[in-house]
């Protein structure tokens, strides 16, 4: 996957730690990945659990040197339907918070209605796909950026 005009990407990469067991895991791989297809991480952080990942995003977002934050964490199904409401909170949030700041937010959160095991097996995908996603959007953004249009004899033509 090579990077638009080859600058170095910056991905910062926050994690949660409820299901610690997991989310370690994901974040190894996603630091592992992101050297292997030869973009910077130059914040890692962590916060208490998958609901706390907003705030952080938000703060990552606003700065000129992150190109794109990628969201890990783990939602393991519970006795309640907490897992569920935690899910459809976080998921929306940080699309909210794409579109706001308009650089991507990858995510990489496993869950909801997964047991431990579940996580477990699903954290490569996870934490290679949240970094391949990000990377692909900023490539794309920056592509569509570079787009220039030219009008000829009224046919839109499209000139990289």
């Amino acid at each position: 996957m090579k990077n638009q005009e080859d600058k170095k990407i910056n991905i910062a990469i926050v994690t949660s730690e409820f299901n610690v067991e997991i989310t370690n895991l994901m974040l190894e791989r996603a630091i592992a990945h992101a050297k292997f297809l030869k973009v910077n991480v130059p914040i890692v952080t962590k916060v208490p659990g998958a609901f706390d990942l907003a705030i952080i995003i938000k703060e990552l977002l606003e700065r000129d040197d992150v190109d794109a934050v990628a969201a890990l964490g783990a939602i393991v199904e519970g006795d309640t339907d907490h897992d569920e409401l935690v899910g459809a909170h976080i998921s929306r949030k940080v699309m909210d918070l794409a579109l706001e700041y308009r650089k991507p937010v990858s995510f990489g959160i496993s869950g909801p209605g997964m047991t431990r095991l579940q996580g477990l097996k699903r954290v490569d995908g996870y934490a290679k796909r949240a970094i391949e996603s990000a990377v692909k959007l900023v490539n794309n953004i920056n592509s569509i950026k570079n787009i220039k249009k030219i009008e000829n004899f009224g046919k839109t033509i499209i000139v990289e």
